[in-house]
């Protein structure tokens, strides 16, 4: 079900792409758009793991600095016939891990270093699953080019301001002039925001995936919860100072400070229903 609606929202969010690129500039638009989207995407497909880990000055991880980490994921790749994934550490006290990588084979996983620091071990090992979960179901692509393509609409958007102040596309002759600075105006305003709900339900839904997913590796769910719930305590009192807004989406849990406002339009599910739904899971 959840592969469905992933589908859907990611088809959802092309079609408003295209959309977009019709209302600023007609079918030679829609079709320039959806040209931009797809080389967009290639570029997502094989550059997205080395972008992310240069941007968060990720360093190899040896498995002399961390026998844990490499005894757990080993362990759970192994059990599910996975490629070892490359893995890396990230110089930061604020406990969080991410996983990147287009395909199980081209996959890495990074850990904060404050993570192996309060983490034991059933919470590290529910950690590494929820990552590997997500490479296994390459959710990492997916939310990629989710946010690849939304970024797009959002430059699309900015676009279609420039339009208005420009005047349009000058349809006076058949008197659509108005109705073309207001479809201009409406995809300014809504089309960002309608793009950015759409990211988010397809974050959100891999998320649930994932600790779904991580709980069944191990075998125990609650080691997972745990984990989450330290990892977003220690989230809110040190949050990752330079964490980009466009790679949100990858972290286990939210590395940015979030306000009530903000939580609403955040890449995650709340914790307490994460929480919520490990705990009650029967294996």
């Amino acid at each position: 079900m959840n592969v469905l609606r992933t589908g859907f929202l990611l088809a959802l969010l092309t079609v408003l792409l295209v959309f977009v690129g019709q209302v600023i500039g007609g079918p030679n638009g829609a079709t320039t758009a959806l040209g931009f989207a797809l080389l967009m995407n290639l570029g997502v497909y094989w550059f997205s793991d080395k972008m992310v880990l240069a941007m968060y000055r990720a360093k190899p991880l040896s498995e002399g600095e961390a026998p844990q980490v490499y005894r757990a994921v080993r362990e759970i790749a192994a059990h599910e016939r996975m490629p070892m994934p490359k893995l890396y550490w990230l110089p930061t006290v604020t406990p969080n891990a991410f996983a990147t990588g287009r395909s199980p084979s081209h996959a890495s996983v990074a850990v904060t270093s404050g993570l192996l620091k309060i983490m034991d071990e059933e919470e590290l090992k529910g950690v590494l699953a929820h990552e590997l979960s997500h490479v296994k179901n390459r959710d990492t692509l997916v939310m990629s080019i989710a946010a690849a393509v939304a970024g797009a609409i959002a430059m699309l958007a900015s676009w279609a301001r420039w339009a208005m102040i420009s005047g349009g596309r000058h349809d006076d002759r058949r008197g659509g002039g108005a109705l073309q600075l207001v479809a201009l105006l409406a995809v300014a305003m809504l089309a960002p925001l309608a793009a950015m709900l759409v990211q988010l339900a397809i974050s959100r839904t891999r998320e649930y995936g994932a600790d779904a997913t991580g709980a069944r590796l191990t075998g125990n769910p609650h080691g997972l919860a745990s984990a989450l719930e330290k990892l977003d305590a220690a989230g809110h009192a040190h949050p990752i100072e330079d964490a980009n807004p466009a790679t949100a989406h990858l972290f286990i849990v939210n590395p940015l400070r979030a306000d009530a406002i903000a939580k609403l339009f955040s890449t995650h599910p709340p914790i307490e229903e994460r929480v919520r739904r490990l705990r009650s899971m029967r294996l």
